[in-house]
């Protein structure tokens, strides 16, 4: 039912997610008793907020400094940058002093609850499932792998909807075409998690992670402004390049290597549509409806940035800073966009009766991100802190002169930050705390040798996607073992990484070739947003 929220489907499935993997042996069961001995991200951010209070203490008393590269002192001489000890008097009043402001100015933290708000209507009116279901029912069977995978990536904006909702009606739709179930739900997995970053749109992750870009890019330069389209190039050739080889790997390497179906095996029911059956009449209208709304939001925003005088125009600036302010409202443009299409879609459905039911999921939905909530608030303190102690500009500064000696080219350099990034994501599945954790040294120090925010925070995008399939550590891989578990009983977690590692490897090695020919051609990562950044 359209009018049931993904939450209710994901409580249901949860009470199966404690199936037992303490039979995994080698590099994976390796991988699963490491990182299951891991806190949670909360308390990682405690126990390295604990660390940097240490590490500021003993380099002030070491007397550790840098010469930073752009401001000067009043006398034109470079401006020598010391750690601060954080048990200072004056740190520990900041910390105490500013403890709301310090949370509340958190970049991400508006960013993701002005998105969520609207994306929390379109989840829980049934928004995105219909349009999910409607669109894989209606795929050509001789495109059924590319249609799971391109609807795979696409439905990353629809965030928790593409596990729950896409992944076990992939299964389905590929068992009523006569093909290999779980084949269906390895190409969905891999079009949502492998292909985490890849899109045609940006949405809420590109908020995420620009907002705690910002925030690392202006210890350099204050008054760099994120640009939540400034990936947007290059997530859609990411799209363009993942896709062929998702579909090469569905149907080359894993189907036919999987076993015959075992049916009878499986305990969960799947709360999805039968793709054998027809959307409902309720259901069409309400996709209609929320057509009918996207082009309006799309035409206002589109009226408010062209021609003289319109609000997002800035008619004082340059020719290359004019669009700055339509680009800072997409956040407000995504909120608006998910908000219109839910409501619509509700109202077309029947689902939304009035404007209460549009405050309650918009209630609900910020109820789910408790949690984030949580983390943000430790994530936000260990960034603030960091950048207080001057570590982080510290060590940017030594690591770009280290970089420079080195004399390694930019594309060597991207890779290098690929592979970091894919192996921390093996133990540390959130892709927001791992870019905050690595986003105020990475991005400075790469700006320092000529790198753009942008370009660092596209690189981390291709490391974070591709191994996500593979580690027993993504929150919804259990959940995807149970999937796989319908269709055959005796499925492990075993069969499930071996399944996926040809996806991760080849969407690994195809996005680090991306990044390389991005960077030999100069090609722009978004609107306005290069390769290259000079101070």
């Amino acid at each position: 039912s359209p009018s049931r929220g993904l939450g209710d489907v994901y409580k249901r499935q949860d009470n199966g997610m404690n199936t037992s993997t303490s039979r995994a042996d080698g590099f994976l069961g390796w991988i699963e008793r490491s990182g299951n001995k891991l806190p949670d991200p909360v308390f990682i951010f405690v126990y390295c907020i604990l660390g940097v209070i240490a590490a500021s203490v003993i380099a002030t008393f070491f007397g550790v400094s840098a010469a930073h590269p752009v401001s000067v002192d009043a006398d034109g001489n470079a401006l020598i940058i010391s750690a601060e000890s954080l048990l200072s008097s004056e740190n520990i009043r900041r910390l105490l002093v500013n403890m709301p402001s310090t949370f509340t100015s958190f970049h991400p933290l508006g960013y993701v609850l002005v998105v969520m708000l609207g994306a929390g209507v379109a989840e829980r009116s049934g928004f995105f499932g219909a349009a999910m279901s409607g669109a894989m029912s209606k795929a050509p069977a001789f495109l059924l792998t590319p249609a799971v995978a391109l609807i795979g990536m696409l439905g990353n904006l629809a965030t928790d909807a593409a596990y729950v909702v896409l992944i076990p009606l992939a299964g389905v739709v590929f068992a009523a075409a006569g093909r290999h179930p779980i084949a269906g739900i390895a190409a969905a997995f891999a079009g949502v998690s492998g292909g985490f970053s890849a899109n045609l749109f940006p949405g809420q992750l590109d908020a995420l992670l620009f907002g705690i870009t910002e925030a690392a890019a202006e210890t350099i330069l204050p008054t760099w402004d994120a640009n939540i389209a400034g990936n947007a190039y290059f997530i859609v050739a990411m799209t363009f390049v993942f896709l062929p080889v998702i579909w090469y790997v569905t149907d080359r390497i894993v189907e036919p290597r999987l076993a015959p179906v075992v049916s009878g095996g499986g305990t969960l029911t799947m709360d999805v549509k039968d793709p054998s059956t027809e959307l409902t009449l309720e259901e069409r209208r309400g996709l209609a409806y929320a057509g009918y709304a996207c082009l309006a939001v799309v035409a206002v925003w589109v009226f408010l940035a062209i021609g003289p005088g319109t609000p997002l125009l800035d008619e004082s600036a340059t020719a290359e800073a004019r669009l700055t302010p339509f680009f800072q409202s997409l956040v407000a443009a995504f909120f608006v966009l998910f908000l219109a299409a839910g409501w619509a879609y509700g109202k077309g459905a029947g689902v939304v009766k009035d404007h209460r039911d549009i405050v309650r999921m918009m209630s609900e939905a910020m109820a789910d991100l408790g949690y984030y909530l949580v983390l943000a608030f430790a994530a936000a303190h260990f960034v603030a802190m960091f950048n207080w102690s001057n570590l982080g500009l510290i060590f940017a500064i030594n690591g770009a002169e280290i970089l420079e000696s080195s004399n390694l080219p930019d594309p060597m350099l991207l890779t290098l930050i690929i592979v970091l990034c894919a192996f921390i994501n093996l133990f540390v599945g959130s892709a927001s705390a791992k870019w905050a954790l690595l986003a105020p040294v990475v991005v400075p120090m790469l700006m320092l040798v000529g790198i753009s925010p942008e370009m660092s925070t596209a690189a981390y995008r291709v490391g974070d996607g591709a191994t996500n399939i593979i580690t027993p550590l993504m929150p919804y891989f259990p959940l995807i073992l149970i999937f796989c578990q319908r269709w055959q009983r005796e499925f492990g977690l075993g069969s499930l990484a071996a399944t996926m590692l040809p996806y991760s490897a080849l969407l690994l090695l195809s996005g680090i070739i991306l990044t390389i020919v991005w960077v030999l051609l100069g090609l722009p990562l978004g609107p306005g947003a290069m390769v290259e950044f000079a101070l």
